[in-house]
């Protein structure tokens, strides 16, 4: 099932500004874009023309609410500020870029002399640190998956296969039975920007997944090519669907079954590489768990900077989940790991 409904984003925009995303749509997908990127610059467009005919202030925005050839540059930092007053810096500037390639497009269909956006700034987004969580607590989390029910085995090899490898969210959540390679003990991820790579795994991961493989041989819905599969209905585990909830004092007394005392948060689990005498190991064991800001608001870490996400909103679909972390860059591929410290 497709993630992005166009239709469903469309909805309640005027014909002119809907006929546009449609077309740009049609250039997008021609350009290969993936389907994530495709969505955050529609909805970044379709979101703009809402506020333009709902929330703007400017009595001169009802023009460009009909037809996106009469923004203006006013009405885009108006919609900026907005985005931060509302949602946040980060998420404004996620809208900033996607609006940016909406003009771009239009100057080369030569509707537009000039992008309302070229002067307009990107918004500054602040730094934040992200604590991480003790090992004992990582550890609970783990215990708290401990069982031989079909989702306690799911949920341990995603948490495991998270904190190993170090894939993103979307990476993981959209794995396919032939992407694990139980025999080199190693993943196949499909990357952002159609970036394939492969990454190994750990022998307790390892036991982990073969442990779910057996039980998904058994349950409904096993004939299907994702690798991971929803408690019931015989249907796949949508990534945009896995989340981790956090109780008042532990993980919970189930894997992503607890009670949510707290709201949502998103957590990042990042790999260590040990170094001993010039050579990398892998260690199942020297893990950290690391808690970011609320879902949906996931962040991935990459030489120390933390880049703000927005993995999901109107028009995504996916099913029922358990378990979600969102994660930082792998550290280690196949063949020779290699020092995220390099």
């Amino acid at each position: 099932m497709a993630l992005l409904d166009l239709t469903k984003l469309t909805t309640d925009l005027s014909a002119t500004w809907a006929g546009y995303l449609r077309d740009w749509d049609r250039t997008l997908r021609a350009g290969n874009y993936p389907e994530t990127t495709r969505y955050n610059y529609l909805l970044a467009a379709a979101q703009l023309a809402r506020y333009l005919a709902e929330h703007s202030p400017d009595p001169d925005a009802a023009d460009a609410a009909e037809d996106p050839t009469e923004v203006t540059r006013g009405h885009a930092e108006a919609f900026q500020a907005w985005m931060i007053e509302t949602r946040s810096a980060s998420t404004a500037l996620n809208k900033h870029k996607g609006l940016q390639q909406f003009f771009k497009w239009l100057l080369t269909e030569e509707d537009i002399d000039r992008s309302p956006m070229d002067r307009v700034r990107q918004p500054k987004t602040p730094q934040k640190l992200i604590p991480i969580i003790r090992d004992e607590d990582t550890k609970k989390l783990l215990d708290a998956c401990k069982g031989k029910t079909f989702p306690h085995l799911r949920d341990e090899a995603i948490i495991r296969l998270y904190y190993n490898t170090g894939a993103p969210l979307s990476e993981i959540g959209n794995l396919l039975l032939d992407d694990v390679d139980l025999n080199t003990e190693s993943v196949h991820y499909h990357g952002k920007g159609t970036k394939d790579r492969r990454v190994r795994f750990g022998p307790k991961t390892a036991r982990a997944i073969s442990r779910y493989l057996r039980a998904r041989g058994k349950h409904k819905g096993s004939e299907l090519p994702d690798l991971w599969l929803a408690d019931r209905g015989g249907r796949r585990l949508a990534a945009n669907g896995i989340k981790i909830r956090d109780s008042s004092e532990a993980v919970g007394s189930r894997c992503g079954r607890c009670e949510r005392a707290r709201p949502p948060l998103a957590a990042q689990l990042r790999p260590r590489v040990e170094a001993c005498r010039g050579e990398h190991r892998r260690s199942d064991a020297a893990v950290g768990l690391d808690l970011g800001g609320h879902a949906p608001a996931l962040r991935r870490q990459r030489g120390g900077r933390t880049r703000p996400g927005n993995p999901g909103a109107a028009g995504h679909r996916g099913g029922g989940v358990d378990v979600g972390i969102a994660v930082g860059r792998p550290g280690y591929r196949l063949g020779r790991p290699r020092c995220p410290r390099r």
